[in-house]
């Protein structure tokens, strides 16, 4: 996928302010508008003008992709670093799907289709004298913590626009607890700490979407959980009892004899808690011991000439 420069798009300078970036856009959506535009190519212009006005002249969006950006490097494929959002308070809509808006695969990499908020969350701009506008933020989580449940602080950042027209980040650090059970993509809600309210009106609310952060081991779809077990091929050919890690700790598991690579072993409710628990898959591989001995070398030619009538390409003969 190509990165996408907004603000050469919009032709200013990445140190520009909110309005400088606002006239700039008013500027070219009057040039490419394809009902007064000459050029030949004025519509296609005019959506590449729109999409980065919207990337750019929301100092939330913007921010976020400026985030993005920084960790961008030219010429390589992009792709969004996994978690990027994550710690990011939004005002108004989350990442839901909303209306099938045309907008580039770039952009829906970052942002998503930006529909409503959970529950009907409010917008992001407050009534006089009317509640504050409900906030949102993804945040990720340990595994583990959706096994056992946990109380962690969390630092939210929120983009947020100075005096001087730039776009700040302001940070902000809450303490949230974690109910035991909670799924990828579910909301806390957080009552009261979203924007403020004016006039005595009440606060917004802070939802929280919550995924979880990338683990070296384990794997999650639901509710399940997958971990890869190796297994030494004698184990494998003649059964074992091997411990194998799991979110919630060790526990022994039964390996039945004649097992081959890929072979999955359920554990019924060991996956992530809840009234209908998932399962734990151990995803089975062979490993195999290192040749790098005279006596491992002596030991692997004594098991082919053991077995050496077996073709494991057998099944590839037409």
């Amino acid at each position: 996928m190509e990165f996408k420069d907004y603000y050469a798009t919009l032709g200013v300078d990445r140190t520009a302010s909110q309005d400088e970036i606002k006239r700039a856009y008013r500027k070219l959506a009057r040039k490419f508008h394809p009902d007064v535009s000459k050029e030949s190519d004025a519509e296609a212009r005019f959506k590449e003008v729109a999409e980065a006005y919207e990337a750019l002249g929301e100092p939330e969006k913007r921010a976020a992709y400026d985030d993005v950006g920084k960790r961008y490097k030219q010429g390589k494929e992009f792709s969004p670093p996994p978690g990027w959002e994550s710690g990011f308070e939004f005002s108004g809509a989350d990442f839901a799907n909303g209306p099938d808006l045309s907008h580039s695969d770039f952009f829906e990499a970052l942002f998503g289709r930006r529909g409503a908020g959970p529950r009907g969350a409010r917008g992001a701009r407050e009534a006089p004298h009317g509640p504050g506008s409900d906030h949102h933020a993804k945040v990720q989580i340990d595994l583990r913590d959706a096994y056992r449940g946990a109380q962690r602080t969390i630092t939210l950042r929120m983009p947020q626009l100075g005096a001087d027209g730039q776009v700040q980040i302001i940070e902000r650090q809450l303490e949230v607890n974690i109910p035991k059970g909670i799924r990828h993509g579910q909301h806390l809600r957080l009552t009261g700490q979203g924007g403020p309210a004016h006039g005595g009106a009440p606060a917004g609310d802070l939802y929280l979407e919550v995924e979880f952060a990338p683990h070296p081991r384990f794997r999650v779809d639901g509710s399940d959980v997958y971990v890869d077990l190796p297994v030494a091929p004698w184990e494998a050919a003649l059964g074992a009892t091997v411990t194998l890690p799991t979110p919630d700790g060790s526990v022994e598991l039964a390996v039945p004899a004649g097992t081959a690579a890929g072979r999955k072993l359920r554990l019924r409710g060991k996956g992530i808690p809840g009234t209908s628990p998932g399962d734990l898959y151990a995803v089975l591989s062979i490993a195999l011991p290192p040749a790098d001995t005279a006596a491992a070398q002596d030991a692997w030619r004594a098991l082919a000439k053991t077995f050496g009538t077996f073709d494991p390409r057998r099944s590839m003969e037409a």
